[in-house]
């Protein structure tokens, strides 16, 4: 019996757009929370809303480095006329008016001082002699010019930040300045990766002759730190049916999402179909519609998605960041993790049948796509994506496509 056909209740020789709806059919959303220091909130998604309990400023104060006073004081003032007033006191940052202002009267004020009772502008020290008893006044004022209300950034029980918000160094500013040092956060998405191969040689060893170094570990598991997710497993698998199909059922037991690399497709060696089967996983597809990548299998294996990926390395990476992202968008609810699809005009011709749906690397930039020369395009070739930003979706039957076509791309940066 054919054992890499065994064991599934799914589809063969999908569409991408088919493989990816497959596959969220079994992704769960992640519902477990955790407190999170607003230091280590970068990327985080908020589990709750969060409200202020105090006005931000928490009081009227002054943006500018001069003298709280009355603006009926100084309507008059002008260089040739300067308006004297006595300087009452100096109300430094940090610390808190002890008299109120009153007519003829001014106090020394630094920016981010309370403003004294009494007072209701702050007139720029520029504008004075920067008197100590005594200010000379030179310019007026309007009523409230130069001056910060109580409130005016964010009032008492305001929602500031909604659930499901990803947070940025701007966010974690809001929070500090709600006084607040941790946050209710959605744990991180946990995803394991395996790599089959016997070939593979962990870097750093030495070299034997028929060896490779393992690539697809190390790009899958550093992609994923870079998404913000856990790697709760990165290991090597000997080429072993039963050896990966324990490795499996135990990654499956930590994490949301398996990835493997290597062993997909029909040779003698590909153990793959078989581990899974003896895992005990459903298929849900084999074979996508598109190079590279194409022999990806997906499986379902006690309620957790399974993505097994080809072990060349750009047909690894093609098909990680168009099948598994929007599995992780799925189970966030984040649009964050999700590639962007855009048109753009391509820069240079790329004059090779695409009899199938091909994904090319490129550079996109400022509306054009750059792609490396063809014979840079091989699926087992990694070093052309330095560089590189984005994948171009090539329709099936295209014969060629010329500069200055408008393709459409898969942009895979992380910029949002």
């Amino acid at each position: 019996m054919d054992t890499r056909k065994t064991g599934s209740e799914g589809e063969e020789r999908v569409t991408l757009e088919r493989a990816v709806r497959l596959l969220l059919d079994h992704c769960s959303i992640i519902a477990e929370t955790e407190r999170c220091s607003v230091l280590d909130c970068t990327g985080r998604i908020l589990a709750d809303d969060v409200y202020a309990k105090g006005d931000q400023p928490p009081f009227d104060r002054s943006p500018v480095d001069g003298y709280a006073c009355r603006s009926c004081d100084i309507t008059e003032a002008s260089s040739e006329n300067p308006v004297y007033l006595e300087v009452v006191e100096e109300i430094d940052a940090g610390s808190w008016p002890t008299r109120a202002v009153g007519p003829g009267q001014a106090a020394r004020i630094m920016t981010g001082a309370p403003i004294s009772a009494g007072a209701d502008c702050c007139i720029y020290q520029e504008k004075t002699d920067y008197g100590e008893m005594r200010v000379a006044v030179f310019q007026g004022c309007p009523r409230h010019g130069n001056y910060c209300f109580r409130g005016e950034d964010i009032q008492a029980g305001t929602a500031v930040l909604k659930r499901g918000t990803r947070l940025t160094y701007v966010e974690a500013g809001i929070l500090a300045g709600l006084g607040l040092c941790e946050v209710t956060v959605y744990r991180k998405i946990r995803a394991a990766v395996l790599a089959s191969g016997d070939e593979l040689t962990e870097p750093g060893q030495p070299l034997q002759p028929g060896k490779i170094y393992d690539s697809n570990l190390y790009f899958l598991a550093v992609r994923l730190r870079e998404l913000g997710i856990e790697v709760p497993v990165c290991r090597r698998v000997p080429d072993s049916e039963a050896e990966m199909a324990e490795a499996l059922g135990d990654a499956c037991k930590k994490a949301d999402l398996v990835i493997t690399t290597g062993g997909v497709s029909v040779g003698k060696r590909d153990i793959m179909h078989q581990a899974l089967a003896m895992a005990g996983a459903r298929r849900l597809f084999w074979k996508i519609l598109m190079k590279p990548g194409m022999p990806t299998i997906g499986s379902v294996l006690n309620g957790t998605p399974v993505i097994s990926l080809s072990g060349n390395p750009f047909g690894a990476l093609a098909d990680f960041e168009l099948l598994c992202r929007p599995a992780f968008e799925s189970m966030t609810g984040d649009s964050f993790y999700a590639p962007r699809m855009r048109n753009a005009i391509l820069s240079r011709g790329f004059l090779k049948s695409s009899p199938s749906r091909r994904f090319l690397r490129g550079r996109f930039e400022n509306g054009e796509v750059w792609i490396p020369e063809a014979k840079k395009h091989a699926s087992g070739i990694l070093s052309s994506m330095a560089g590189c930003n984005c994948l171009v979706d090539i329709s099936a039957g295209t014969e060629r496509i010329e500069a200055g076509e408008s393709v459409t791309i898969y942009d895979l940066s992380l910029d949002r």
